[in-house]
């Protein structure tokens, strides 16, 4: 008797390894396909461009010489390089908190049941179906010294026309209000649909317990709204620091590298100066970058959110 349990015993761990694998082989089958193509687009040139970051390249980017570190050490005291980070980093300043709370504010106001409010919401969030390059263009005539709406307006009450895209001072401002304007439909949309998602029956126990508008927005809108305000920052901050659209058609980068974000500077130093080794090194340094932005926002900033 003690022989055969000992033998159930044995073959217990035996038949649930079994079906673990079992598991795990079609697991992989369904998983296949994604593993491919993350493969192809995503792991591979990954590493490939950290195996460039290590040597000088000729103007086919094929590798030439292995010069180590040299490529990190040359940004890294490259002037120009220091202005893309801080240009970078102005960039992301100026359009993620505002975005975030203007498509807060709007998505604030359509959510009031009232009468023809489909419209508003269709006119907000009209920007998602626009392209980069479009959006772009529009606001070029926009931005135009002299023939632009913007400027016409501004002469029309008194005031002095203003080099929007040809300034320094006014470059980075004009560039950080397009891509405000063209990422507010995404996050208008997010939010709108996570207000409409908090239960109202919350409200309607605020308000019988005499609880104004403002408290609720405090005490309730916001926490619960906490989930979907952090996907909507974390994805805006990952898109801002990968803006490249809109630089490459309004300014180029210019005037005197005011505009010239990092992934520009990528772009220019890999395809206009042939420069594959200090370009992959810039974009392993903007990897970096975004890496430590990511887990810090959620060390810190996933501890306020209320998963409910």
């Amino acid at each position: 008797m003690k022989q055969s349990a000992e033998i159930q015993v044995a073959t217990v761990p035996q038949a649930v390894t079994k079906k673990r694998l079992v598991y795990w082989r079609s697991a992989i089958w369904y998983l296949l396909p994604s593993i491919i193509l993350f493969s192809l687009f995503l792991f591979y040139p990954l590493a490939k461009t950290f195996y460039l970051s290590f040597f000088l390249t000729d103007r086919q980017g094929l590798a030439n010489v292995f010069v180590g570190l040299e490529n990190y050490q040359y940004i890294l005291q490259a002037e120009s390089f220091h202005k893309s980070i801080i240009a970078t980093l102005l960039f992301v300043f100026y359009t993620v908190p505002t975005g975030v709370l203007i498509s807060l504010f709007l998505a604030l106001l359509t959510n009031e049941k009232l009468k023809g409010i489909g419209f508003f919401r269709t006119i907000f969030a009209s920007t998602m179906g626009i392209s980069v390059a479009a959006s772009a263009v529009v606001w070029l005539f926009i931005f135009h010294p002299s023939m632009g709406i913007l400027n016409q307006l501004i002469t029309a009450v008194g005031g002095q026309s203003v080099e929007w895209l040809l300034n320094p001072d006014w470059a980075l401002v004009s560039v950080s209000v397009t891509t405000i304007w063209m990422n507010i439909g995404f996050s208008f949309l997010i939010l709108l649909g996570g207000l409409q998602n908090i239960d109202n029956h919350l409200y309607e126990s605020a308000r019988i317990a005499g609880a104004g508008y403002f408290y609720q927005l405090r005490r309730i809108t916001i926490p619960m709204l906490s989930p979907t305000l952090f996907f909507v920052v974390t994805v805006s901050l990952i898109n801002a620091f990968q803006t490249f659209g809109q630089v490459d058609i309004l300014t180029q980068g210019g005037p005197s590298e005011s505009t010239n974000l990092i992934v520009y500077s990528i772009y220019r130093e890999a395809f206009v100066n042939y420069q594959f080794g200090t370009a992959s090194a810039q974009s392993i340094f903007l990897f970096l970058c975004i890496l430590i932005v990511t887990i810090l926002q959620f060390t810190f900033g996933e501890r306020k959110v209320h998963y409910q």
